[in-house]
């Protein structure tokens, strides 16, 4: 299996977009998920780097895990 190194997220209201990517940067997954989906998907891929980006020109990269 491959490690996933990165997440990125784009958040929305009921929606969220994730790429994932290898420490090579390598695409792993790119997935669209719920609300309800999304803490049971990051408890599963504890240990990676998330971003996010909120529609705003922000970006917010935090260690999890």
């Amino acid at each position: 299996m491959i490690e996933v190194s990165i997440i990125s997220v784009d958040l929305a209201k009921q929606v969220f977009q994730f790429h994932a990517a290898t420490a090579r940067g390598e695409v792993v997954f790119r997935k669209k998920l719920s609300r309800k989906q999304l803490l049971a998907f990051m408890h599963s891929h504890a240990g990676c780097i998330v971003a996010m980006e909120d529609g705003a020109p922000a970006i917010v990269a935090r260690s999890c895990g």
